[in-house]
């Protein structure tokens, strides 16, 4: 039996592109690198169609050149989503999964989700089809310590999205609180989340070091 696993190619589970001479000179270096990689759909405009989703894709493969690379496309989720778009971008093996950015609080978000509630058919056809829910989770509420806000969003958005949906395929991106993780390691639910190098080297002390 061996005791040790050699990752020859990894796979990018968060990856932005972006697109133009942007993705022409980033593609390249994580195709040499990487095998497969999530690729996030907040471009101007955001990535919201099916033929949105395929127009990236080969935008992606023509950057990477003939290099053996997979990008797995996401469909940005905004109020009006069409269920049926989602589910036959699935079924058509367009989407490999959603992003949930709440509105503005991110780059390229100013489309994305006012309020969740909003997204129920989306959500009632993530759960039954499988297909994961990839979430940006902050508020956005002003009155709120910008270092509280994925906090904030674990117990007002998260906390009630997965009694709901107890079904549904959840990933809480790039993690930055103890909360957060308490969360994902104490759910019964499948939700999983990922977390940057960054986040792990770096705190809000890095940031103030040398005074404001």
């Amino acid at each position: 039996m061996t005791d040790s696993i050699t990752i020859r190619r990894p796979d990018d589970w968060h990856l932005h592109l972006r697109d133009g001479a942007m993705l022409d000179a980033v593609a390249p270096h994580s195709a040499r690198q990487f095998a497969r990689a999530i690729i996030m759909p907040n471009l101007t405009p955001p990535v919201t169609t099916i033929a949105a989703a395929r127009a990236y894709r080969e935008r992606i493969l023509a950057a990477v050149g003939g290099a053996d690379f997979t990008p797995l496309m996401t469909c940005y989720l905004t109020d009006g989503t069409d269920p049926a778009e989602i589910e036959r971008g699935h079924a058509e093996g367009v989407f490999t999964a959603c992003k949930l950015y709440p509105a503005h609080a991110t780059t390229n978000s100013a489309h994305g989700v006012t309020d969740i509630r909003a997204l129920t058919g989306v959500l009632e056809t993530l759960q039954r089809i499988g297909m994961p829910l990839l979430i940006h989770g902050e508020v956005t509420d002003k009155a709120i310590d910008i270092f509280d806000r994925e906090a904030v969003f674990v117990k007002r958005v998260l906390t009630p999205l997965v009694r709901d949906y107890p079904g549904l395929k959840i990933v809480l991106e790039h993690i930055t609180t103890a909360e957060a993780a308490s969360f994902v390691a104490e759910a019964d639910h499948p939700i999983a989340a990922t977390i940057t190098p960054q986040h792990l080297l770096i705190n809000r002390n890095a940031l103030f070091d040398g005074g404001l």
